[in-house]
C-alpha cells in the first residue's frame, strides 16, 4: 500500500503493509455548504430555538455585546463579519443604535490579534467602523473582569468578561464547531474568561473533543447556568458547523444549550464512537503531521505545538480508543527546531527547563502551572505584545498523558533527530523503517493503522 502522509508543509508517500487498516481523523464531507451564507444567517435568527428574536429580547437603547470566535478557530470565511451585520440589522429593529454595540474577539489565554488581523476575521469594514469599541479579550485586565462566586452543586469559580456580565444583552457568534470540542458555554465561559475558571477544565484529563458525553461541556453547562443565574441575563448565540474551513454548512440560533443539541445531532451522524472505527486493536498507527497548529495561525508551529498539542493531541484522538496497550506511534514531520518568541514566548522555556524534569502533564501541572499563569514578564507579553498567555504553554503539554497508553513514539523523518529526542522519542530516518522497528516489537503480523490526517483542524 503506498500512501502520501502530510508531513511538514508538504507531503511523504510510504510504503505500508497490505495488511494495514486505513482510518480517517478527517471530517467526512457529508454537508454541503449553503447557498447564501447571509441569507442563512437571517433565516437562523428570524426563527431561533429557546430565544425570542434579539430585537424581542432588547430595550430602545439598550448595550449589547457582540463578542466571537478567534483566530484560533479554523473558519477562514466570512462567516463572522456576515453574522455580526445580521445582528446588528437585528438589533436596530430593536432601537438599538450602533454606537451602543461592542464588538469583543473571545481569544481567552490566546493571544490577542492585530487590527489588521481582526480584519481578516470579521472584515476591514467593521474593523474601521467600531474602532475603540472592538476589543481582544484581557484575561489579566481586573478592571473588566466580574467575579460571579462560584457554581452549584461544585463550586467552579466563574468569573468572566465585565461587559458580558453587564450589558443588557450579550450575543455570541460562532465560527464553527472542532466536533464536540467548541460551542456551547464554551464559547463564554472560556473565551472571555480568565485561567481561574479556564483551569478548572482544562487539565490533561479535563478536555475533550467527543461529540458523545463530553465531560468538560458538562462542566462548562454547569458554569453557564451559575452565569445566566447570577447575572440574570441569557446568552443569544448564533452557531455553525462547516462544510470546510471556508464554508459554512449549517447555521442555528437561539439559547446556548438549544443551539450546541441541534449542532450536536448532526454532529453524532458524522462522528460515530471512535471505538467502533476498528475490528481489533491496534498495534502501530502511522500518520502525518503537517505544518499546522490552531494555536500558530498567523504565525509558525513550534515542536511542542507539532509534536506534542497537534501530533499526540489533535491527531492522536484515535490511540486511547483504538490502541492495544503498550501500542507504538509513528508521526512523520520534519518538526523544525524553530521558536516564534513573539507569539509563544513562553513555550521554549517549557522545552528548555521542564521537559527534561518529566514527561508527566500531571506533575506539570501541579508544579508549574500557576506559577507560571502569574509569571509578570510574560503576561505583559500577552497583554502588550500579541503572545500567548504563560500559562498556555503548559497546558500545550497536557497530550503527554497519552504516554501512559502508548509503548512508545517514533518520529520518522525529522530535519534534526535532537528535537524528538528531547521527549524521549525515538528516531527513525524513514516511516518504512518506523514500521520495521513496530514489527520487531509487536510481532511481524501486529496490526498497523494507517490514519488519514487533516491538514488543518
Amino acid at each position: 500500500m503506498i500512501a502520501s502522509l502530510p508531513y511538514g508543509p508538504g507531503t511523504i508517500d510510504a510504503t505500508l503493509p497490505d495488511r494495514a487498516t486505513v482510518l480517517s481523523n478527517e471530517e467526512p464531507k457529508t454537508l454541503a455548504p449553503v447557498d447564501d451564507l447571509d441569507a442563512a444567517v437571517r433565516t437562523a435568527l428570524a426563527n431561533p430555538v429557546g430565544l425570542p428574536r434579539i430585537r424581542d429580547l432588547v430595550k430602545p437603547g439598550g448595550s449589547v455585546t457582540i463578542a466571537f470566535d478567534d483566530g484560533t478557530v479554523a473558519s477562514y470565511g466570512p462567516i463572522r463579519g456576515v453574522a455580526i451585520k445580521a445582528v446588528l440589522d437585528e438589533l436596530e429593529a430593536g432601537g438599538v443604535s450602533r454606537q451602543n454595540v461592542t464588538l469583543i474577539c473571545a481569544n481567552a489565554l490566546h493571544r490577542m490579534f492585530t487590527r489588521e488581523e481582526l480584519g481578516r476575521l470579521i472584515g476591514e469594514d467593521l474593523v474601521r467602523e467600531f474602532g475603540p469599541r472592538l476589543h481582544c479579550h484581557d484575561a489579566e485586565d481586573r478592571a473588566n473582569l466580574v467575579d460571579l462566586g462560584t457554581t452549584s452543586p461544585n463550586g467552579y469559580p466563574a468569573e468572566v468578561h465585565r461587559l458580558a456580565a453587564e450589558s443588557d444583552l450579550t450575543v455570541y457568534v460562532n465560527a464553527r464547531y472542532f466536533r464536540g470540542f467548541s460551542g456551547g458555554w464554551k464559547s463564554i465561559c472560556v473565551g472571555l474568561s480568565t485561567y481561574k475558571s479556564i483551569k478548572i477544565h482544562h487539565t490533561p484529563d479535563g478536555m475533550s473533543m467527543s461529540v458523545h458525553g463530553n465531560r468538560m461541556h458538562a462542566m462548562l453547562d454547569e458554569m453557564g447556568a451559575h452565569f445566566e443565574s447570577t447575572t440574570g441575563r441569557r446568552v443569544f448565540k448564533i452557531d455553525t458547523i462547516a462544510a470546510n474551513p471556508f464554508e459554512t454548512a449549517q447555521v442555528f440560533a437561539g439559547s446556548v444549550g438549544e443551539t450546541r443539541r441541534l449542532a450536536l445531532e448532526t454532529l453524532e451522524t458524522m462522528f460515530p464512537p471512535r471505538r467502533r472505527l476498528a475490528r481489533e486493536p491496534i498495534d502501530a498507527f502511522v500518520y502525518g503531521v503537517p505544518d499546522y497548529s490552531p494555536y500558530a495561525i498567523w504565525a509558525s508551529p513550534n515542536p511542542i505545538l507539532t509534536l506534542i498539542s497537534y501530533g499526540l493531541g489533535y491527531l492522536g484522538g484515535l490511540i486511547e480508543a483504538l490502541g492495544r496497550k503498550g501500542c507504538t506511534v509513528i508521526m512523520a514531520t520534519p518538526v523544525p527546531d524553530r521558536w516564534d518568541e513573539v507569539h509563544h514566548p513562553s513555550y521554549r522555556e517549557v522545552w528548555e527547563r521542564l521537559l527534561p524534569e518529566t514527561r508527566d502533564p500531571y506533575r506539570i501541572m501541579r508544579q508549574h502551572a500557576d506559577a507560571f499563569a502569574a509569571r509578570p514578564d510574560y503576561i505583559e507579553k500577552y497583554r502588550h505584545a500579541f503572545g500567548f498567555h504563560p500559562v498556555h504553554a503548559i497546558m500545550a503539554i497536557y497530550p503527554l498523558k497519552r504516554l501512559a497508553h502508548v509503548g512508545r513514539v517514533i518520529v520518522a523523518g525529522p530535519d534534526d533527530p535532537a528535537v524528538p529526542r528531547h521527549l524521549g522519542f525515538e528516531v527513525a530516518p524513514s516511516i518504512e523503517e518506523a514500521i520495521a522497528r513496530a514489527e520487531a516489537l509487536h510481532g511481524p503480523s501486529c496490526s498497523v493503522a494507517y490514519v488519514r490526517q487533516p491538514t488543518t483542524v
